[in-house]
């Protein structure tokens, strides 16, 4: 089996596992077959969206050819004791082209998110030859942590995070996320290739500024309100929350929780390796519980919805979490929903988007990515 990057919680705290029954079995195994088929037709709509030159959509976004390459190369029906398909190889040699003297993986701007999907393709394809670029990347994303004012120290509350670079110098949970992934994902090669000359992340600073993106006021030293219905979940950066605001009945204003900044906080905080138990872990499940569903991102209806899908899988599946627990005490399948949803809304091409073109999600090459990575995911996450 191939490897999907993710890690599972030991903890039982956060496990809720499937039990699976004769009727469960076949259901998941006719699931598979689906799920194999679509993502089969969805990277091959991708393979003919490729430019020339080797690069998807456009040049000036690397992250765009990174997610297409990533999805490639997790493909169940891809032989991995043979050579890559050519199509496959070009992309990754223009891909690592495009790595500056920094260290970064970038043309223009957007620096930490071009570099963090980069180093995550990179991953994917596995050979050693890669170590020296995913090095250099890897430093270049350490130095892209934010530490304003006294050094050491998270007297600004965006240190700890990490943004985009370049004219969007501040942290947002978006960007940190990606980060932490890419960090995380490739420390083994760091440890293995003894890089310690290399500087490291602050996680205890990350883990700061993780906390102050989460409305919960016992952990969060930025807000002096939260709504009931907010609390657990996270928004954009302290201060700043893409779903707005709600006022409280005493006339204090809070900002409101949304979905998909919520999946990343949670994946953040398990790259963090915060202990299950605490109140932040906790409370974010259950916010996320809550307001599960698969209609739309909660908090921003139809925007960020397959952004949505894809955080939600990463970071349920590295939770160990088969079924999402409901206020109600019911307990959700969200990997089978999931799949059956995104497998019945493939266009006849193979291609996925989203109708509303909010972060570039009317964009066929992004959205088909987003969807091909989350259903391998799926794929081979479904419990044995």
């Amino acid at each position: 089996m191939k490897t999907l990057l993710t890690f599972t919680l030991a903890a039982a705290t956060l496990s809720s596992t499937v039990q699976l029954s004769a009727q469960n079995q076949s259901e998941y195994l006719s699931l598979r077959l689906e799920m194999e088929r679509a993502i089969r037709k969805g990277n091959a709509f991708l393979q003919s969206q490729q430019d020339k030159d080797g690069f998807w959509g456009e040049k000036e976004t690397p992250a765009l050819s990174a997610l297409v390459l990533a999805a490639m190369m997790r493909d169940p029906g891809l032989d991995y004791t043979k050579a890559h398909p050519s199509h496959v190889e070009q992309g990754f040699n223009w891909l690592v082209k495009q790595q500056k003297d920094d260290g970064g993986i970038y043309v223009k701007g957007l620096a930490t998110y071009n570099t963090s999907s980069s180093i995550m393709a990179l991953l994917a394809r596995g050979k050693k030859e890669d170590e020296p670029t995913i090095l250099k990347a890897r430093e270049f994303l350490i130095n892209q942590q934010t530490d304003w004012g006294n050094k050491g120290t998270s007297d600004n509350k965006y240190d700890g995070g990490v943004g985009y670079g370049g004219t969007y110098a501040h942290s947002d949970m978006s960007n940190t996320y990606l980060a932490l992934e890419a960090l995380y994902h490739s420390r083994q090669i760091a440890k293995d290739n003894k890089a310690g000359q290399q500087p490291e992340l602050d996680w205890k600073a990350a883990l700061s500024f993780i906390s102050r993106c989460q409305n919960l006021e016992s952990t969060n030293d930025q807000v002096t309100s939260v709504a009931e219905e907010d609390e657990g979940g996270f928004v954009y950066f302290p201060g700043d929350s893409k779903a707005g605001e709600r006022e409280l009945k005493d006339g204090r204003v809070a900002l409101r929780s949304y979905g998909s900044m919520s999946y990343a906080g949670l994946l953040s905080m398990i790259y963090a390796d915060l202990n299950p138990d605490d109140k932040r872990v906790k409370s974010v499940l259950k916010w996320l519980g809550a307001n599960y569903t698969l209609k739309e991102n909660p908090g921003l209806g139809q925007q960020g919805l397959y952004y949505y899908y894809h955080a939600m899988t990463k970071s349920l599946v590295a939770a160990g979490i088969d079924l999402l627990e409901r206020p109600d005490g019911t307990k959700v399948d969200w990997r089978k929903n999931l799949g059956r949803l995104l497998v019945s809304n493939q266009g006849k091409d193979g291609s996925w988007v989203n109708e509303n073109s909010r972060w570039w999600e009317n964009d066929d090459i992004l959205v088909t990515s987003y969807v091909v990575l989350t259903l391998e995911q799926l794929y081979y996450s479904i419990p044995e």
